[in-house]
């Protein structure tokens, strides 16, 4: 027996089991996109004549935000969109993304421009990875896509910088710091209403969607994009917490949905008992750090 849409009669492509409901291709669309448009709206206004980055790998997530962006904001008078890719030098990864994320900017007639580890830290993922520090490669990799990701879009002029973030992501996320009790770090989670200078605040138009519905959406969209998982990321601690998480929700559905809400309405609490850290300059870089030397210095000294 089929199973009809919840809307309408048409066969049902999914279920979405925290919320109950049998959805159509149209009707799943539709289910996305809204949910987009309206947490967009939440964090904060965008103006007509802003300059919008996309934090773009190539994989599902930052793909289908490059194109849910397109479609929001390209028709908007004076708005510029501009596509970031961070080429970690990873092989077998990065360079088989890489093409695809230049296809999809293509597609859409998005600027994209790409920017190295190689050019801007002075050696690539692979290289970093075999000295095998006891750091791992997550934290290095963490560190340096974000220098990159803040001096490209600074130097593009770009007001806020768009990031794939999904539901399971920022669950994750939330626990994460939780657990080992940095409220600091939770405070300062992005989609970022208190603004530093000399840091591009971040917009997190997915942090709503589970990592499944975009999945779908990139499918029936028919999206191209590059699926694969990071060789280092079996590593990352990130790995158990989205474990624990998963089981929750498969018990529990909208335990993902719970933990963001939960950690929503505690943001202004956290926000005011840890107010904005006055930042320095970085002697050696230029960029904003709340050290004498920013991490990415430190960590670029201890490789070289």
């Amino acid at each position: 027996m089929t199973i009809q849409c919840l809307k309408c009669s048409k066969p049902s492509i999914t279920f979405i089991r925290y919320s109950g409901a049998h959805l159509c291709k149209k009707h799943f669309i539709e289910f996305v996109e809204r949910r987009v448009k309206k947490d967009i709206k939440k964090q904060g206004k965008t103006t007509d004549d802003a300059t919008i980055g996309i934090a773009l790998s190539g994989g599902k997530d930052s793909t289908v935000a490059l194109y849910l962006m397109h479609e929001i904001f390209s028709k908007r008078p004076n708005f510029t969109l501009y596509a970031v890719t961070v080429d970690e030098g990873i092989d077998g990864y990065r360079d088989k993304s890489l093409p695809i994320a230049q296809k999809n900017c293509k597609k859409l007639g998005i600027e994209h421009h790409v920017i190295s580890f190689e050019d801007a830290i002075g050696k690539t993922m692979d290289e970093i990875a075999s000295l095998h520090d006891e750091l791992g490669e997550c934290s290095y990799c963490g560190v340096f896509r974000r220098f990159c990701l803040n001096t490209k879009t600074k130097e593009l002029g770009v007001n806020k910088l768009v990031t794939g973030h999904n539901l399971d992501d920022m669950a994750q996320s939330i626990l994460m710091n939780f657990t080992n009790g940095d409220m600091q770090k939770l405070a300062r989670l992005g989609p970022h209403t208190r603004i530093q200078p000399g840091l591009v605040p971040r917009l997190l138009p997915l942090r709503t969607i589970p990592e499944k519905e975009i999945m779908l959406y990139a499918i029936v969209k028919n999206i191209e994009f590059h699926n694969a998982e990071c060789p280092y990321s079996m590593r990352a601690l990130r790995g158990s917490y989205r474990e624990i998480i998963d089981t929750l929700e498969d018990s529990t559905p909208g335990t993902r949905h719970s933990i963001l809400n939960s950690y929503e309405s505690i943001k202004e609490l956290l926000l005011g008992q840890y107010p904005a850290i006055k930042l320095n300059t970085c002697p050696t870089c230029g960029e904003p750090t709340s050290q004498r030397t920013c991490k990415t210095c430190l960590l670029k000294k201890r490789i070289m």
